[in-house]
C-alpha cells in the first residue's frame, strides 16, 4: 500500500476545488489541509496539478473471455489506469456470454486475476444476448453491476418488460443498448450530409430514438432504473429530458466523440465507424446542451478495442468501434471545458461522481477511505499517437489531434497503477 504526502495539489473535494496537500499512509488517506508535514513518507510537489476522484467508466468492452486478440482485462485495465480511470464496468458481449452464473464466474475469474484497476461485470439481458430468451437475471443478479445486451437492442417489447420488471425486484438497473434493427437498412454512418455526399448508407437517428421513447414507457411501467448507453441523437436528448420531468428513473450516457465531433468531421477511414454513428452539429449541440442542464448524467468511452485487420476496411468494411480509455479525460477537457461550455467541476461530476452517484455507489475524495484518485495536469498539450497506446485497441477517431490535458498518475484502492511522475517511487 502507498505512503505518500502530495504538497501544493489542487483537490476537488465536495464539489469543489481547493489548493491543499493530501496524506496517504497505508493506501488510507488520512489529511486534506494545506501545510501537512509528515516525516515518514515520500512527498512530492505536485503544483500546479490537480487531484480528482478516480474516473468511473460504466461502458467499456475489455474483450475477455472469448476475443482477446482484440483485448485483455490485463491490457484493457491498465489503458484505464493511463487514462485515470479507477473503476470501469465491462460489457457482456463476450465469448460466453455472461448469461448464467456460470459465464459470469469465467469472466469474473480472470478480473480476479488480472484486473489492475476496478472491473464490474455486467450480464446480459437475454440468453447469449439473442433477445429470444430471459437470462438468469435472478441468479446473476448479487454477482454483476447491472444487466445489458449492449451491442443489440432487445427488439421484444415483452421482452424488455419482463426484464425490465426482474431487475426492478432485486434492485438492478437496466442498461440499454436502444436499436431497432428494423430500421437500419444496412447503414454503417449517420444518414447525413456526408453520407449523402460520399454514396455511404445510413443509420437514421430515429432506430435509436424510438426504442428509447418505448423504453421509457416500459420504465414507468415496471419502476426499474432505466439507464440508456451511448445516446447520439438530439431527440434522444428530448426524450429523456422530458421522461426526467414526468419522474421515471431514467439516466443516460454520452461519449467524447459524439460531443466533439459531427458527420462532417469524418472521414473513410475505420477509426470513424463506431455504433451509434458521430451525428450532425445539431445533433452535437443537442448533446453540449444536454450535458450542461443535466439531462446526460455521464460520459462513458465505450471503448471498443478491434484489431488491426477488422479496421482497415474503410467505413463500409470495418468493425464497429473506436478505443477512448485512454483519450476521454483530454478530449472533454479540450471540446468541452476549453470551450467554454462546461466548468472543470462539472468534468469531473460527469466522469467521476455521477457515474457511481446513478448507481448507488460511493463516490468522490474522503478522508478514511483508501486513496482512489488520478493527479492530471489540465494544461499540457499533446498530440494522440495510437501507437503510445497501452490498449491492444489502436483506433480512435482522435488520432492526430492535439489535445489539451493529460493524466499524471492513478492510484487505486491505495495501490499506485499508472505514474507518470518521476518523484513518486513505489
Amino acid at each position: 500500500m502507498t505512503n505518500l504526502l502530495l504538497k501544493n495539489g489542487t483537490v476537488y473535494v465536495d464539489g469543489a476545488l481547493k489548493k491543499a496537500d493530501l496524506l496517504i499512509e497505508d493506501g488510507i488517506i488520512t489529511k486534506i489541509e494545506e501545510g501537512i508535514f509528515e516525516e515518514n513518507c515520500p512527498v512530492v510537489d505536485i503544483d500546479k496539478l490537480y487531484i480528482i476522484p478516480g474516473l468511473t467508466d460504466v461502458h467499456v468492452h475489455l474483450r475477455e473471455p472469448g476475443y482477446s486478440y482484440k483485448e485483455t482485462i490485463a491490457t484493457g485495465t491498465r489503458a484505464a489506469a493511463r487514462g485515470g480511470f479507477t473503476t470501469v464496468c465491462a460489457m457482456p458481449n463476450l465469448n460466453p456470454v455472461p448469461d448464467s452464473p456460470e459465464h459470469l464466474k469465467a469472466e469474473q475469474d480472470i478480473i480476479d486475476r488480472d484486473a489492475v484497476v476496478n472491473v464490474l461485470p455486467y450480464a446480459a439481458i437475454t440468453v447469449g444476448e439473442k433477445g429470444k430468451e430471459l437470462a438468469d437475471i435472478e441468479g446473476m443478479r448479487d454477482k454483476c453491476f447491472a444487466f445489458s445486451d449492449d451491442g443489440k437492442g432487445v427488439q421484444s417489447e415483452d421482452m424488455m418488460l419482463a426484464a425490465m420488471r426482474l431487475a426492478a425486484k432485486h434492485g438492478k438497473a437496466i442498461v440499454a443498448h436502444c436499436e431497432d434493427e428494423s430500421l437500419l437498412h444496412g447503414g454503417y454512418i449517420h444518414d447525413g450530409e456526408y453520407a449523402k455526399l460520399h454514396g455511404h448508407r445510413g443509420i437514421c437517428s430515429e432506430s435509436e430514438w424510438g426504442p428509447v421513447k418505448r423504453d421509457c414507457e416500459l420504465a414507468k411501467e415496471s419502476g426499474v432504473h432505466y439507464h440508456v448507453c451511448h445516446i447520439s441523437a438530439k431527440e434522444t436528448v428530448d426524450i429523456i429530458r422530458e421522461a426526467k420531468k414526468r419522474g421515471i428513473n431514467i439516466t443516460c450516457e454520452t461519449g467524447p466523440h459524439y460531443l466533439a465531433l459531427t458527420d462532417m468531421d469524418i472521414g473513410e477511414h475505420g477509426r470513424f465507424k463506431m455504433n451509434p454513428p458521430i451525428r450532425s452539429k445539431e445533433d452535437r449541440d443537442a448533446l453540449i446542451k444536454g450535458v450542461q442542464d443535466g439531462t446526460i448524467d455521464c460520459i462513458i468511452t465505450d471503448h471498443a478495442p478491434h484489431s488491426a485487420e477488422e479496421k482497415s476496411k474503410g467505413l463500409a468494411g470495418s468493425s464497429m468501434g473506436v478505443v477512448g480509455l485512454e483519450t476521454s479525460f483530454a478530449a472533454i477537457n479540450t471540446f468541452m471545458v476549453e470551450k467554454g461550455y462546461i466548468s472543470f467541476e462539472k468534468l469531473v461530476e460527469i466522469m467521476a461522481i455521477n457515474p457511481k452517484k446513478i448507481f448507488g455507489m460511493d463516490a468522490g475524495i474522503k478522508v478514511g477511505e483508501k486513496a482512489d484518485i488520478a493527479i492530471v495536469d489540465r494544461y499540457i498539450k499533446h498530440k494522440v499517437n495510437p501507437e503510445e497506446f497501452v490498449s491492444m485497441g489502436k483506433f480512435t477517431p482522435f488520432e492526430g489531434m492535439t489535445l489539451t490535458g493529460d493524466v499524471m498518475a492513478t492510484i487505486c484502492n491505495g495501490k499506485i497503477v499508472y505514474n507518470r511522475l518521476t518523484d513518486i517511487k513505489e
